[in-house]
Order: C-alpha cells, then structure tokens, then sequence
C-alpha cells in the first residue's frame, strides 16, 4: 500500500464538488484525488486556514464557517455534489466545540444548502459504531447527523469509516513517537480491545467515485482494513515498521486510569477522555464487505500499510 495517491478507479464524469472539512487529514486526501480525477474543486475554509491545503492555488476557496449558516449562501452554486467530512473527535465546551454544534448543527446546515441551493448529491462522512443507543455523545450525535441525511431527500451516501491510517496520520505519529521516546509503553488496560484501521487512500478514494455511482445512493458502508488486531498487535507492527522486534509495553489496569480520566479530562492538554475511553475498551471493528465489493477494492490491512507511512 501506497500512502500516496496510487492508481485508482477515478474516472467517468467530471463534475464540480462542493468539500467541507477539506483541510483535515482525510479532506486533504479527497482533494488531492478529486483535482487528480480531473474534478473541479471548491472548498469551505475557514479564516486563516488556506494554508493547510496542499495545492491551495489549484481549488476555489469559499471561505466561511461550516455552523454559521449564512456563510453557506451562494457557496454551493454550480456544485454538481457535496461532500461533507466536518467532524471532532474531542469536544471542548469552553470553546464552544461540542459534538452536537459540529455534527448536528453543521450537519442541518450543509443539507439545508443543498436544499436551497439545488445541489441533490450529497455524500457523507460519519463514523464506525455509530448507533442511536450509542455509549457516548460522540456515537449518538453522528447517528442524528446520518438520520438528518437519511431523511433529506437528497441523493445521498454514508460511510462510516473506521480508524483511519495513513501517513500524516495523528495515529500514526502518536504511537511512533511513543515508541521512539518512551522505553516502556504505557497501555490502558490489558490491550486486547480490537481496532481493524482502514487505509486514507482508500477512504478517499471512495468519496471521491460515490458521487458518480447512482449505484451507492441509498447505502450506508462499513470501512475497515483487511483484518483486526488487538491494540497490543498494533503497536507491535508499528514498532517492526520502526526497525524494531517489539514494543516494551506496561499495561495499566482499568481501575487505576479510570479515576484519572474523570479527573483530568476537563484539561485539554490531556490525551483522553472518559468517552473516548469507552470507545476504545468497546473496539472498532466492521465486516467491509459490501463496502468492497461495491467499490471492487481489496481493503488493506494495517500490517500491509504501516510500512510506508511511518519515518524510522
């Protein structure tokens, strides 16, 4: 696996693509894919963030801000399609970052663009495990954010990726500066909880072909790589991918972090939260199958990528 742009299945009509979320990790990918399928590009980006786009002079920059509904006027005409990737991970209330405002709030807005704006194609990024019963804010609100594209009426599509790897990748660079700094890993709980992370070149590239398949309208995919590991596995590959045998890990039990997390995650400088917490003991799984089969790829598995995204 390639952690560049490889071939892919690019091709058909050319059509003009409305992005949001476009200067993260996974949006920087789909615009790189869409400008090299011959697609015209335009952008929401907000104030100061031009920089972060890799090939700024080749994309039409909208700039405004995905929650703030009248920025959207005017920002969709002549988009054939949409794509809308804007979502966290982390909320920060003190500054006015929850999961609600970033996945229902931007969610009702893009729609009602596309809605005004007579965009029918509607393409959507939301998340593995995502459920109306979900354990934390973060599961259920992306579950408000599908149902909100489900009941549309637009043309759309949902992809609910799993972890997603590559290089550039925070995961990636996490767990190799781990590695690389700290003698001894320290692991929450016994490290068995499952991941089965999924290649950015191949998430994107499937944004990008969705909008000209009438095939995927209506589906909702499960991306997943190849195979699932424990997260001790994981950090075994990428310790191997470093030049090395192993990482030394020191697990740490569940009732000593736990307490903890409660206790510090009001600190945004602290690496985790208690909900986070719950999704990673719960694992992040799927069966890609009718994802794969219907795009005809061959989902990679983190032990094929690891090797090129990270720097020994």
């Amino acid at each position: 696996m390639k952690c560049e742009v490889g071939q892919n299945k690019n091709g058909g009509k050319k059509m003009k693509v409305f992005v949001t979320g476009g200067t993260g990790f996974v949006g920087r990918e789909i615009l790189t894919q869409l400008l090299r399928a011959g697609h015209t590009v335009r952008a929401l980006v907000r104030e100061g963030s031009t920089a972060k786009l890799d090939e700024p002079g080749k994309i039409d920059v909208h700039p405004g801000d995905i929650t703030d509904a009248a920025s959207l006027v005017g920002a969709l005409e002549g988009c054939d399609a949409v794509i809308h990737l804007v979502g966290i991970i982390r909320e920060f209330p003190g500054r006015g970052i929850t999961f609600k405002k970033m996945h229902v709030t931007a969610t009702a807005n893009i729609l009602e663009a596309c809605d005004e704006q007579g965009v029918r194609r509607f393409v959507h990024m939301s998340s593995n495990g995502t459920r109306e019963n979900g354990s934390t804010a973060y599961h259920r609100t992306k579950w408000q954010a599908e149902q909100m594209v489900r009941e549309s009426g637009l043309d759309w599509t949902i992809f609910r990726p799993s972890l997603i790897f590559g290089q550039g990748s925070e995961f990636v660079k996490m767990l190799t500066e781990l590695i690389r700094r700290i003698p001894v890993v320290p692991v929450i709980g016994d490290g068995q909880y499952r991941m089965q992370p999924v290649s950015v070149v191949q998430v994107a590239e499937s944004f990008v072909r969705a909008p000209g398949m009438p095939g995927s309208i209506g589906a909702t995919y499960h991306q997943c790589g190849g195979e699932n590991y424990s997260y001790d596995e994981i950090l075994d590959l990428t310790a191997r991918a470093m030049g090395r045998e192993q990482a030394t890990k020191v697990h740490q039990p569940l009732f000593m972090i736990k307490p903890m997390i409660k206790m510090l995650q009001g600190f945004e400088q602290f690496p985790i939260t208690e909900d986070q917490l719950k999704m990673l003991i719960e694992g992040n799984v799927c069966d890609p199958g009718e994802w794969a089969k219907d795009f005809e790829l061959e989902p990679i598995s983190y032990a094929e990528g690891i090797g090129e995204c990270v720097q020994v």
